[in-house]
């Protein structure tokens, strides 16, 4: 259903939760619009991110080239360089355009290490709206540093327009770290709640099953296993910048092929391909991602519909809350076991702080905390 092709690792950002700042690609070796021209067609959701895809001088070109190839093409960015997606909604204004927007000022700016970070993403979005663009909006990596303004976060997308999409602090391979878990499990999970009934309470389709969405959170963020079964490889895969192919963005030992090396056939049907199904099949790594759950959570033969355990379970807590009844979270959530983490360390925060960068070239190791990590 679903592609993300991570365009670069350099990024002008500082996030407390990935350091891909810290180990940025060479231009020169970044996957290519050439490298891109013979993939299928089909795609459901087709996501430009990074890093950070703004830095790319050859942006609108990979827009060019695969927004043909998805029913939509979205475009995940940090928000600090929006005027370089100015031309990309001029020509496509449908395009989905997502600006990571941790909390409001003071909170976003520690969390992501930017300089009027929270000032520039909100004018650049506006601006992009002025322009025509009709698929807007922020997202948020639910953690303990920001839990407390999720709703109020949410009620200012709201009210500005624009969509809210989270997700939860978790880890990846390309992070180059391996100790992103929250502090306080109970707390941060009990702030979603509130989340998930605002989105109830609206008129949106898409807010209700984002509504399950975050029920997902809520269990990863507990540590708890995933509400529904993952189809990473099947459904959902993701293109590195070395044009690697991977199954998952999470779980380093998904990798499928090279698209410089091998056709998209190829790829997804040699043997290879069927050891990583499998493996998906048996994954014991706790994530809820939005790539991946997102996938999981819809149809495979119509992706735009629901499978029928979100579908059910939207019906029963929209109408709950259309009757002004709170949704009983105590029956679909054990917190009784919830999963106590034994020294996490502090997180650093780095917008004081002078950039440490190490260039990965083509040829050495690029992922530091392969096999060292782990999503629990």
């Amino acid at each position: 259903m679903d592609l993300t092709v991570i365009t670069t690792y350099r990024c002008n950002a500082k996030c407390s939760m990935c350091h891909v700042w810290r180990y940025p690609t060479r231009p020169e070796d970044e996957v290519k619009p050439e490298d891109l021209e013979d993939l299928p067609g089909g795609f459901d959701n087709l996501n430009l991110t990074g890093g950070e895809p703004t830095l790319r001088k050859d942006l609108e070109t990979l827009v060019d080239v695969l927004q043909p190839k998805c029913r939509i093409l979205e475009i995940s960015s940090n928000g600090l360089r929006a005027n370089k997606i100015e031309p990309i909604i001029n020509k496509y204004p449908h395009t989905k355009v997502r600006f990571s927007l941790e909390g409001f000022e003071e909170t976003s700016n520690k969390i992501r290490g930017e300089k009027k970070g929270f000032e520039k993403k909100v004018a650049g979005l506006m601006r992009l709206k002025e322009l025509g663009g009709t698929d807007l909006g922020f997202g948020a990596v639910i953690q303990d540093d920001n839990a407390d303004e999720l709703v109020a976060l949410y009620e200012f997308c709201r009210e500005h327009g624009v969509e809210f999409a989270t997700s939860a602090l978790h880890n990846a391979f390309q992070f180059h770290k391996n100790d992103n878990f929250p502090y306080d499990r109970l707390r941060v999970a009990r702030k979603v709640e509130g989340l998930v009934t605002a989105l109830l309470k609206t008129s949106s389709v898409k807010n209700w099953f984002r509504a399950y969405l975050n029920l997902g959170l809520i269990e990863n963020i507990l540590g708890h296993d995933r509400l529904i079964p993952c189809t990473a490889g099947k459904d959902f895969i993701f293109i590195d910048p070395w044009c690697d192919v991977y199954a998952c963005n999470v779980w380093p030992e998904t990798f499928m092929g090279n698209l410089r090396q091998q056709s998209w056939d190829e790829i997804l049907n040699n043997p290879k391909a069927q050891e990583v199904y499998e493996k998906v099949r048996t994954c014991k790594q706790n994530c809820w991602m939005v790539t991946t759950a997102r996938c999981a959570m819809r149809n495979r033969m119509v992706p735009q519909l629901p499978k029928w355990g979100p579908f059910w379970w939207v019906v029963k807590n929209k109408l709950r809350v259309s009757l002004g009844l709170p949704i009983n979270f105590d029956a679909y959530i054990d917190y009784s076991t919830c999963l106590e983490d034994e020294d996490v360390p502090q997180r650093e925060f780095y917008l004081d702080k002078a950039d440490t960068k190490r260039v990965q070239s083509s040829d050495e190791e690029h992922y530091t905390f392969v096999g060292d990590y782990f999503n629990r």
